[in-house]
């Protein structure tokens, strides 16, 4: 198992948009992500860096390893 970048939400929301999400709206500084199928929501915060918590969070809400968002940085 890979351990957890420290990446800012901006890369976050460039990793999840090549897994299929796009941006549905944004409010604030929080970015909400939506894919269609299979259907999954998430909102990533807009900081210069994610804590480890919150991007864990963001993947279990997801259902996505962390392996699998890790190749996707790449």
């Amino acid at each position: 198992m890979s351990k957890l970048p420290n990446i800012s939400g901006r890369e976050c929301v460039k990793a999840l948009c090549k897994a299929g999400f796009y941006v549905k709206r944004q409010e604030s500084s929080h970015i909400i992500l939506r894919r269609d199928t299979p259907f999954a929501q998430t909102t990533v915060p807009d900081h210069k860096e994610l804590d480890r918590g919150t991007l864990r969070g963001i993947l279990r809400q997801i259902g996505m390893s962390v392996d699998e968002f890790v190749a996707l940085l790449r």
